[in-house]
C-alpha cells in the first residue's frame, strides 16, 4: 500500500456554479506532488478535535502554505502589513504538528507551514522582511512566485537532498525571526534570509520557506514519501500500534 501523506487545508470562500459556500481547500500542486512521489494524499481541514485520531491515519504530515500566522501565537503585536491570519487554523495545525513531532513522523513544512514549525518550538518571526532587507525580493509581485537560489548546508538533509545550490520558487514577506528550540538553519538565499531549517533529532522534521510544489525540485516529496513509507512499515511492525 502507499503510505499516506495528510496534507493540512485552509478554509476560505469559494464560488462554483451556483454556490458560494466555506470551503476546505489546498492547491492541487501538493496533491500531485505526493502523487507523483509515489503516496497517496488525505487532505485536512483544520480542527483541533480528533487530532490523534488524523494522526493514526496518516504516515507523513505535509504542512502547506498559507496567510500569515496569527502573531499572538508567539506572543507579538501585529505589524500593518501581517494580513489574513486565521487564528483556528494556526490553533489546529500547531496541535496536529505537536502530535506528529511527538510520534516522530515525517514532516515536510512548506512556507507559511514552516513559520508553524518554528512557532511550535518557541521561535517568532520576522512580521514583512522588507523592514529588514529593503526591498520586496521574496514576494515581489502578489500571486507570482519569485525566482531565485538558495545555498543549503552540505551535512543537512535538506543539503542532501538537493544538493549545496538549488533554485526555488518563493513567495513569503515574512521570515524566521528568534528559531525555535531544537531546530538549526540549514538553508540561505544570498541575501542572507534564512530559507529552510530542520530538526537534526528527529528522523526528518524540514521546513522551507519556498514552495516545492511549484518548482523542480521533487526530491523534497520523494524523500518524506520514502520516510513515511518507513514509518508506516515500522509502525506496522510494533506491538503497540
Amino acid at each position: 500500500m502507499r503510505p499516506v501523506v495528510g496534507i493540512t487545508t485552509n478554509v476560505d470562500r469559494v464560488r462554483w456554479g451556483a454556490w458560494d459556500v466555506p470551503a476546505a481547500l489546498v492547491p492541487l500542486a501538493y496533491v500531485r506532488g505526493i502523487e507523483r512521489a509515489g503516496g497517496r494524499p488525505l487532505l485536512v481541514p483544520p480542527s483541533e478535535e480528533g487530532v490523534g485520531e488524523t494522526l493514526d491515519a496518516i504516515d507523513a504530515l505535509l504542512l502547506s502554505g498559507g496567510e500569515d500566522v496569527d502573531p499572538a501565537a508567539y506572543g507579538a503585536e501585529a505589524h500593518p502589513e501581517t494580513r489574513g491570519t486565521r487564528p483556528e487554523r494556526d490553533r489546529a495545525e500547531l496541535a496536529l504538528l505537536r502530535g506528529a513531532l511527538e510520534r516522530d513522523m515525517p514532516v515536510l513544512a512548506v512556507c507559511r507551514g514552516s513559520q508553524v514549525l518554528n512557532v511550535a518550538r518557541g521561535g517568532d518571526l520576522v512580521q514583512h522582511l522588507p523592514d529588514v532587507l529593503g526591498d520586496e525580493t521574496h514576494k515581489h509581485t502578489p500571486g507570482v512566485f519569485g525566482d531565485h537560489d538558495v545555498r543549503l548546508a552540505a551535512d543537512s538533509r535538506l543539503g542532501r537532498a538537493l544538493g549545496e545550490r538549488a533554485p526555488v520558487k518563493s513567495h513569503h514577506h515574512q521570515g524566521f525571526g528568534r528559531l525555535g528550540e531544537g531546530l538549526r538553519e540549514v538553508a540561505w538565499a544570498d541575501d542572507g534570509t534564512v530559507e529552510g531549517l530542520e530538526d537534526p533529532d528527529r528522523r526528518f522534521a524540514l521546513g522551507v520557506l519556498w514552495h516545492p510544489e511549484e518548482g523542480e525540485d521533487a526530491a523534497l516529496f520523494e524523500r518524506l514519501v520514502e520516510e513515511a513509507r518507513g514509518y508506516r512499515g515500522g509502525r506496522a511492525s510494533s506491538p503497540s500500534q
